[in-house]
């Protein structure tokens, strides 16, 4: 069965995603839509296309080329028209600035595995492995248990970066062949999660405690702590807390940062949490000795 994955990116040498050097391989498509998200392009699953104003010269060959009309001039800037784009690429073919590109290149199993085992060397050497992110790797079943198993045909260490929002049927069938799951946990309360991100905040705690009662040592619950929405003493601590009931061993604070703000732009789409100022590691230390006062580990960044 020849199963194609929309993949956004498979970035090579990653050391923030698991254990040692790895290949993270980005999926396209997240049921959810969180306004801090550093990767906005993954959010869609289909191939879309990226405008870069800064890059672009104002030329207009786009305009002369695109067969659909999708790309006007309004007081000297150029507008397009993302419904009329059927992703033939024949403005970023003719961009002379490089201010065109899209994202979700359409990829085989055969050839992203192709590209993992270019690295094998690497893991073998520094105890990494691949890890599979998103986006949210589950939107693509299918591609994604394929590219597990075949992982583990070559005896590769395996991490998904995750949400948890979807079927604890689909968890079950990846679980053996999975090292380890660095698990989202944005908010510790489930309606928080619901309003301000779309996802399924009761399915994403009811899988994290199923998948505890499994093996909680293969989880670190990772938080984006973002000023205004969780960066509350009472819910970070609930969240630390949560880990210590279910004996999971690890827990990752990642501060909020605005270095994707730019692609919002280029997307056609409105940042708004620009004027929310970034974090600094320094903020959170204190709980790296709440953790260890009740026996939870825990990191600040990834």
């Amino acid at each position: 069965m020849n199963i194609i994955g929309s993949v956004m990116e498979i970035e090579k040498f990653a050391i923030h995603d698991g254990p040692g050097i790895r290949s993270t391989i980005f999926l396209q498509g997240c049921p959810l839509h969180c306004p801090w998200c550093a990767n906005p392009e993954s959010q869609q699953i289909n191939t879309h296309l990226m405008y870069n104003s800064k890059k672009c010269v104002k030329c207009g060959t786009c305009v002369k080329n695109c067969p659909q009309k999708a790309i006007t001039v309004e007081n000297g800037q150029l507008n397009f028209d993302r419904k009329k784009c059927i992703t033939c690429k024949t403005c970023k073919e003719n961009c002379p600035a490089d201010a065109i590109s899209f994202i979700g290149e359409r990829k085989s199993i055969e050839e992203v595995m192709e590209s993992i085992l270019r690295d094998k060397n690497y893991y073998e050497e520094s105890g990494g492995g691949v890890t599979i992110s998103g986006g949210e790797p589950f939107v693509q079943f299918d591609f994604l248990i394929n590219v597990l198993k075949k992982c583990k045909e070559y005896n590769i260490n395996t991490a998904i970066e995750t949400t948890g929002d979807t079927s604890w049927s689909n968890i079950e069938m990846v679980l053996p062949y999975v090292d380890l799951f660095l698990y989202d946990m944005k908010h510790s309360v489930p309606e928080k999660i619901i309003e301000i991100t779309g996802g399924n905040g009761y399915r994403i705690q009811e899988n994290l405690v199923k998948l505890a009662k499994e093996d909680p040592n293969k989880i670190i619950i990772r938080v984006p702590v973002i000023p205004g929405f969780n960066y509350y003493d009472n819910v970070i601590k609930d969240i630390i807390n949560m880990a210590l009931q279910l004996k999971i061993p690890e827990v990752n604070l990642l501060p909020y940062h605005n270095l994707g703000a730019s692609k919002y732009d280029q997307l056609g789409k409105e940042y708004t949490l620009k004027d929310v100022k970034m974090m600094s590691k320094s903020e959170l230390k204190h709980y790296e000795n709440y953790g260890e006062a009740v026996g939870v580990m825990v990191k600040i960044g990834g």
